[in-house]
């Protein structure tokens, strides 16, 4: 888990979205989701390279973050495996009606 974390720390530029070629235009379409609506800007082409390593630094992001959910749900249910195995079944005894 510590190297999950590790390799989270060393990504240091992300951007969401998606970037498509402009036919017939000099630049990029860089379209995002903002608050429930589709964003899109403009990108020159010398900036493409740099804007498409910041969106695989958020894949790679979100990825590691999957993988490190993924292990502390495997440690949790482990944990309360064990837990439950350990302890002693506890019977509820019957009372009997009285007459």
């Amino acid at each position: 888990m510590r190297s999950l974390l590790e390799r989270m720390a060393r990504i240091v530029r992300m951007e969401r979205g998606t970037i498509c070629k402009m036919t017939g235009r000099a630049h990029y379409n860089h379209q995002t989701w903002q608050n429930g609506r589709n964003v899109a800007r403009y990108v020159p082409i010398e900036r493409v390279a740099s804007l498409q390593e910041a969106i695989e630094g958020y894949k790679l992001f979100v990825k590691l973050t999957e993988k490190y959910a993924d292990e502390v749900i495997r440690r949790t249910r482990a944990h309360s495996a064990s837990a439950s195995q350990s302890r002693p079944a506890h019977r509820q005894r019957r009372r009997r009606k009285r007459r």
